[in-house]
């Protein structure tokens, strides 16, 4: 197959990953009892709805069965459905290790997410979802590059009173906050409507510690509901309906689901969650958490929300393998995702540290970075938070590849694997080193 990319296929490339899920490239994997009760079949119908080919592989107890299924469809997308009383931190492993089994190489082969919900009807109005997000106003209780965004606002979780604001085509600003940023930070939510929420700072599965290092509120669930609660007592319910994304990215247990008063199934049902990360322990480390914001509002309209967590994903293991430590090996399994991973949500395009292209002629690919920041290319955007910046360049092929051989890659020690090309960040931006990789390959 010989595909002629136009000049400009960065664009491509992103209006290709951007949009649904190519239909045979989408698995949908469901036990058996589940796919066929009442609450969950619909889940499953409406996902094969978007998915018009999509294939279902169901299972009798555990994901691990229908393996050979899912290395014969070797599928773009993967999504796991299941009730929440099913998602354990056993589950979340298993599927991290199962999905990097489809092929030779160490890396996570389908982009996948488990579906779940607080009930059946929560689940069923994540997976109907179906118009992409376009990631355009940020609200965190933790700091972020507000020059990446189009407009948000964050409180700092590690000094009282500090907030900064930018609006939009404005540059950003810092303000004296409140004492207590409960109410703020529940209004970001249910007045402001943001798009992307960000937490950080001390968590548990049944409550998320706003300040960090003074007395401030709490957010807190109960039954399917999230809420804050100030510093008096007092309870300002959440009850936000727009479509978002959430990076708990330095919390801990924020991924935990272990009942129904968990904060993962409150932020999907009364915060309009469609898609978060979330670890599944206690975080100490950071990595797997922490670099989803270099990928994902650093590099906006880059990558949607679920190839950032992967690129991230992909990043960990290749630094593993190459710089093996305990803390790498402690995030490899226990981030998940949740939500459909076909869903695209993606930060509004904004000018980013490099330029990013991949080009096909005659059977010859190449990929070429041009930096915009000078000597400060490479270096990190954003130091707030653990294990940041540096992380590697990672292309998402819309496409799968096999025969590869890289022809050159100008000593930048590139990794080719069959839908991604990593190289290790430079750290360095030399104004004359050829910053590009080519290779040939045959499109799957």
């Amino acid at each position: 197959m010989h595909i002629r990319m136009m000049k400009r296929s960065i664009v491509l490339i992103a209006l290709c990953l951007g949009a649904s899920a190519r239909a045979s490239d989408y698995c949908i994997a469901v036990r058996k009892a589940h796919a066929a009760s009442k609450g969950w079949k619909p889940v499953v119908e409406a996902l094969q709805g978007k998915y018009k080919d999509s294939a279902v592989l169901l299972y009798d107890d555990h994901p691990g069965e229908i393996l050979g299924e899912l290395k014969r469809h070797h599928p773009r997308y993967t999504c796991f459905v299941s009730p929440h009383e099913g998602v354990t931190r056993a589950l979340v492993k298993e599927i991290h290790i199962m999905t990097r089994a489809l092929d030779e190489d160490p890396y996570t082969d389908t982009l996948w997410g488990i579906l779940t919900g607080y009930d059946a009807a929560n689940a069923l109005t994540i997976a109907r979802q179906a118009d992409p997000l376009t990631v355009r106003k940020v609200g965190s209780g933790t700091e972020f590059a507000t020059e990446m965004v189009e407009e948000g606002v964050w409180y700092c979780e590690l000094v009282k009173n500090r907030v900064v604001m930018k609006k939009t085509g404005e540059m950003a600003r810092e303000m004296k906050g409140p004492d207590d940023t409960t109410k703020p930070l529940v209004d970001l939510l249910n007045e402001y409507e943001s798009d992307l929420f960000i937490t950080s700072g001390h968590a548990t599965e049944r409550n998320w510690q706003i300040g960090f290092r003074y007395r401030n509120g709490f957010f807190k669930s109960e039954a399917g509901k999230l809420y804050g609660e100030d510093t008096v007592k007092r309870r300002h319910p959440v009850a936000s309906i727009n479509p978002k994304v959430y990076l708990p990215i330095g919390n801990c247990l924020m991924g935990y689901i272990n009942g129904p008063d968990s904060m993962a199934l409150a932020w999907m049902n009364s915060a309009g969650v469609h898609q978060m990360i979330g670890y599944t322990v206690e975080t100490w480390f950071g990595y797997g958490g922490w670099g989803c914001l270099d990928y994902f509002l650093e590099q906006p309209g880059r990558y949607t929300f679920t190839e950032a967590f992967f690129a991230n994903h992909h990043a960990l293991i290749h630094k593993l393998k190459y710089a093996p430590s305990r803390g790498l090996a402690f995030d490899r399994d226990v981030v998940v995702l949740y939500g459909d991973p076909g869903w695209a949500a993606r930060m509004a395009d904004r000018p980013k540290a490099w330029d990013q292209e991949l080009v096909e002629k005659d059977g010859v690919f190449t990929f070429t970075l041009r930096p915009r920041r000078g000597a400060e290319t490479f270096k990190p955007v954003n130091l707030n938070g653990s294990q940041r910046g540096n992380r590697p360049i990672v292309e998402m092929f819309p496409f799968r590849l096999k025969d590869i051989e890289i022809v050159d890659d100008h000593g930048l020690e590139a990794v080719v694997a069959d839908d991604f090309l990593l190289i290790p960040n430079p750290k360095v931006c030399d104004p004359k080193k050829i910053y590009a990789v080519s290779f040939t390959a045959t499109v799957m």
